[in-house]
């Protein structure tokens, strides 16, 4: 075999430009190529060149970013030894397995993919994390910092690349974050770009117990106050959108000469009709204050159902994918107050 040989019977035509360019030994071998020709084409001088352990670059010169991506993937997603023996290598089959089998890129790398503006460059980067099963027999290595969880996400596929969920893929760069700054501008880009919401972003940041350090914690209040400011404003636009009448705003209630009952995010006092934001996040171990303030937030509730004041419960997700369908919620709730009896007086003062 001499380097102008075809790769293999097999033909390549079924295969992306990127994956003719990097391809494992197990995929090579499928496609006729010994080991020994593979040592041999990647030779200093020769045609090919390793990219990482079990993958070549089949190109001279330096790997693109995509290449890179794909290296990094085919690299932790290759298949045990076992089942690499098992792989049909016929004309005319079909990829002898899923590449890419339990990995999906993370980090920052999946921030860039996720078009963060926040994140670097790939190129520029060390390091790419990859995501795999805790069990993966595999160790980081080259330019692949292997990241293991217990539960793979459902992979986000960007340009045929698996990525994770940006809550994830944010959650491994925090980790490897000490800058404030960094973590502060990451975290506020997901939430003003409209790539998840706050609660979502807390939850995988307290799984990955990250929620102890000090320039993660004063991050994530500026997330929360954040998301509460984008949530009232899409608040305001679907009254205003959809036609609904227009309430008091961010009001407190209390009874006549009474307790004081908390405040609410809109109020129809005619109607007796509020609605509130949960823009709570699951942030347990985060303050030691957090299940009282949820409590409360239950209390608040009942006590308001009790004295016949329907509540609304809008979440800043709802808002952001069925703006419309929660206005004919509200819009709904208007209509029902009606047919209930009158609600006890209370009286409205600017919160």
């Amino acid at each position: 075999m001499n380097h102008n040989t075809p790769l293999s019977p097999r033909p390549l035509r079924h295969l992306a430009d990127v994956q003719r360019r990097v391809m494992s030994t197990a995929q090579l071998r499928a496609h006729g190529i010994s080991p020994a020709d593979v040592t041999a084409h990647c030779r200093p001088e020769g045609p090919w060149q390793q990219l990482l352990p079990g993958v070549c670059l089949l190109h001279p010169g330096p790997p693109t970013s995509e290449e890179r991506l794909h290296g990094a993937l085919l690299f932790a997603g290759r298949p045990p030894a076992r089942a690499a023996k098992t792989v049909p290598a016929q004309p005319g089959a079909g990829e002898p397995h899923a590449p890419y089998a339990d990995a999906l890129i993370t980090g920052l790398a999946a921030l860039t993919l996720h078009r963060f503006s926040s994140a670097p460059p790939l190129l520029s980067l060390d390091r790419i994390d990859v995501l795999v099963p805790r069990t993966r027999r595999l160790r980081s290595t080259g330019f692949t910092r292997l990241v293991r969880t217990q539960a793979l996400p459902t992979a986000v596929q960007i340009n045929g690349v698996p990525v994770a969920p940006v809550p994830r893929a944010l959650a491994d760069a925090v980790a490897g974050l000490t800058e404030a700054s960094a973590v502060r501008r990451l975290l506020t880009e997901a939430v003003r770009g409209g790539h998840c919401e706050p609660a979502s972003i807390v939850r995988e940041l307290n799984m990955a117990k990250l929620l102890t350090r000090p320039h993660v914690v004063d991050a994530v209040d500026s997330l929360l106050a954040e998301g509460r400011a984008i949530a009232e404003d899409r608040l305001y636009r679907m009254v205003a959108e959809h036609g609904l009448p227009d309430p008091l705003w961010n009001v407190d209630l209390r009874l006549p000469g009474g307790p004081h009952l908390g405040g609410v995010d809109a109020y129809w006092p005619d109607l007796a009709v509020a609605v509130e934001l949960d823009t709570r996040a699951p942030r347990q171990g985060f303050r030691p204050d957090d299940d009282a303030l949820w409590s409360e937030y239950a209390r608040k509730r009942d006590h308001l159902e009790r004295l016949g004041i329907t509540v609304v419960h809008l979440t800043p997700k709802k808002l952001r994918e069925s703006l419309e369908q929660q206005a004919t919620v509200v819009r709904t709730a208007l209509m029902a107050s009606t047919d209930r009896d009158p609600a006890a007086y209370v009286v409205v003062l600017p919160r």
